[in-house]
């Protein structure tokens, strides 16, 4: 089986438990195969949580939880030097925390305090930690799907810019339509029936983590045109000099994003045409992930906020003044 087929099977899998979320299953995948962290937002009881399970559930990788609270210590995620004593006395040996797995979900990532959250800033970006001044480096397959309800909510600490521009993506999920929520309520009574009637079920065999690999390398050999690099360097310098296209705009924008929104629309760009089968990056691949690219890395300004305008508006104008190639 071809590493797409692979893929398209994991996304079918994923689809039979998160009913109504096919893009989120999508951008999940992307995450996935362009080998960067996404930070999924929404508000309680979504399936934000389930979603990424479903996910590593369906794969060969190893898969931790961390729930965030505000309780919670730095080296609860990274791990500690623990004292053994030994025949030959006593020694420091390095016990790894949650951190060290394939996938790992830090659920309600912003419950936690600052402190917590800067544990991840090093894992996140360099794969590695360090403890002790040891540096402990992460497994190839490494990726932080981290969650979070949206800042307004109680009891939440917002998320430092420096951890936010290490996201990936931001990935929103909604509330899904009537006819979805049956789905929903049907998927979930089927489930608690199976579950009261015992015994293991027959699962397929788990996608392994070669199959993720390949795909990456295949995507590396997606072809960017000159003119497809030079509009997504447009849609990240527009959100710096926003005055050059609207005046509406730039009182929209306070502070433009980072040139990591350039490499993250040229790794997400490349995914999403992958997985729809093309061999070249075209506008509509650059416009589908644009949102989720730009959504936390565009810094609204007071007059946006004071009008009700989202991330996403902001984004929409930016897509629809910038000149296609």
């Amino acid at each position: 089986m071809s590493a797409l087929n692979q893929i398209m099977d994991l996304r079918s899998r994923m689809g039979q438990s998160i009913i109504g979320q096919i893009e989120v299953i999508d951008r999940l995948l992307i995450g996935l195969l362009a080998n960067g962290n996404l930070l999924i937002e929404g508000l309680p009881g979504l399936a934000k949580t389930r979603a990424v399970k479903a996910m590593a559930k369906n794969m060969d990788a190893s898969f931790s939880r961390i729930q965030f609270t505000p309780d919670l210590l730095p080296s609860d995620v990274t791990g500690t030097e623990i004292f053994q004593q030994t025949d030959a006395g006593g020694e420091f040996k390095f016990e790894p925390g949650p951190i060290f797995a394939n996938i790992v979900l830090a659920d309600e990532i912003n419950r936690a305090p600052a402190k917590v959250q800067a544990a991840l800033l090093e894992a996140m970006e360099e794969r590695q930690v360090t403890v002790s001044g040891t540096t402990h480096k992460m497994d190839p397959l490494f990726i932080v799907m981290a969650t979070q309800n949206p800042i307004e909510q109680e009891g939440t600490y917002p998320l430092p810019e420096a951890q936010m521009d290490r996201f990936l993506m931001h990935v929103q999920i909604t509330y899904p339509p009537v006819e979805d929520e049956v789905e929903v309520i049907r998927l979930v009574r089927g489930e608690d029936l199976a579950a009261n009637k015992g015994g293991a079920r027959e699962t397929p065999a788990a996608i392994p983590q070669e199959a993720i690999f390949a795909a990456r390398s295949e995507i590396g050999q997606i072809h960017v045109s000159d003119a497809m690099d030079r509009y997504m360097a447009d849609l990240v310098q527009a959100t710096r000099t926003p005055e050059a296209l609207s005046p509406e705009l730039a009182s929209w924008i306070e502070i433009g994003a980072s040139p990591r929104a350039s490499l993250a629309l040229d790794k997400c760009g490349r995914a999403h045409a992958w997985m729809n089968e093309r061999d070249y990056v075209d506008p509509a691949d650059i416009r589908a992930i644009a949102h989720d690219v730009f959504r936390h890395r565009v810094t609204l300004s007071f007059e946006a906020q004071g009008s009700g305008k989202s991330a996403d508006d902001v984004i929409a104008e930016l897509l629809r003044l910038v000149a296609l190639p």
